[in-house]
């Protein structure tokens, strides 16, 4: 069953904003991972939790949907907002650059030390 083109399309949209309420009550802002301490445990955890409980709503609503069109969608918003928060918890607050992820259980690299 496929829904028609309108209504597919307004579905995944619903579906991506379902995602981006995941991503809004799980993590802060982007700005507020931003400048935080690079490679901060806590974000990365919360990160983790919220791709996965959106993921899992791409899922469930995709399957009760039977449309790609919804998948395709929600799970594109999933790739986008995990990607931007992983970033943005790569980034150093004062200088922009991206850090290099510190050795196994080492303190976060910072540029310049």
């Amino acid at each position: 069953m496929s829904f028609k083109p309108e209504t597919s399309l307004m579905v995944g949209l619903a579906t991506a904003t379902v995602v981006f309420a995941v991503f809004q009550s799980s993590m802060p802002s982007v700005a507020d991972v931003r400048s935080a301490t690079p490679h901060n445990s806590s974000v990365d955890r919360s990160r983790k939790t919220a791709t996965w409980t959106a993921a899992g709503a791409v899922a469930a609503i995709s399957l009760m949907a039977q449309d790609p069109t919804v998948f395709t969608l929600g799970g594109a918003m999933v790739v986008v907002l995990d990607f931007s928060h992983r970033i943005a918890n790569s980034q150093h607050g004062t200088t922009g650059k991206l850090v290099p992820a510190p050795a196994a259980g080492g303190p976060a690299v910072t540029p310049g030390s």
